[in-house]
């Protein structure tokens, strides 16, 4: 039986992630309003972030591996360490991709082109979706959750390519302007990659529920 400091410090890590969720959340809700609102991203705002976030990785990292190192978990206890390392890396990965989002937003509306008329919102708001549920997931040890995640993946998959080829054809035929179409791309480009991170999140859920890897497999 474990000791209680060992299942407080479990608990304690689970809260930290979902603290740097939270933070990865609100920050592309952030990033992506002032974009739609045509005002320049709170770069600042935007940088602290990605400052706790960064705080937390390391902070996370130290703890699953200590604890890892001296308690020698076995079965479910190892399984959440193994997944807590991995999904910090994911929810780290994601602050950066929050910056790069910010970035090309504030490089949108400095070329002060037209409003844009494709669906970015309804594509930041999805993802935002994947992250928030793929760490209920993980906190409920829900299976059915995690997996519908994985499976949002492809909406947003499809909504990257359509946000491609519309500016393209657009910029193509004159009717967008070539630089705000392309950061508009790399908005999407970012978006996407966010929502692998959130699949790769709720798949470790999978593997702290089930003790199987299902990466690179079609779930049944």
């Amino acid at each position: 039986m474990q000791t209680r400091p060992f299942l407080t410090e479990l608990a304690d890590l689970q809260t930290r992630l979902l603290e740097m969720g939270g933070l990865v959340e609100s920050a592309i809700s952030t990033s992506l309003l002032w974009l739609v609102e045509g005002r320049q991203p709170p770069a600042q705002e935007i940088w602290d972030v990605e400052t706790r976030i960064n705080q937390l990785h390391i902070q996370i990292d130290e703890v699953a591996l200590r604890l890892t190192a001296l308690h020698q978990p076995v079965a479910r206890d190892l399984r959440f360490l193994t997944a807590a390392i991995k999904i910090n890396s994911d929810l780290e990965r994601m602050g950066d991709l929050v910056v790069n989002i910010a970035e090309r937003a504030s490089s949108f509306l400095q070329s002060a082109p037209p409003r844009p008329e494709i669906d970015i919102p309804h594509m930041s708001r999805l993802v935002q979706s994947m992250v928030r549920r793929s760490l209920d997931a993980f906190v409920q040890r829900d299976e059915e959750m995690a997996q519908a995640v994985i499976l949002a993946d492809d909406e947003v998959d499809e909504l990257k390519d359509a946000v491609y080829r519309e500016l393209l054809q657009k910029a193509e035929e004159g009717k967008y302007p070539v630089r705000a179409a392309f950061d508009l791309i790399f908005v999407a480009h970012n978006l996407e990659r966010m929502a692998d991170h959130a699949t790769n999140i709720a798949e470790d859920v999978l593997f702290l529920v089930k003790g199987i890897d299902v990466r690179h497999h079609h779930l049944a």
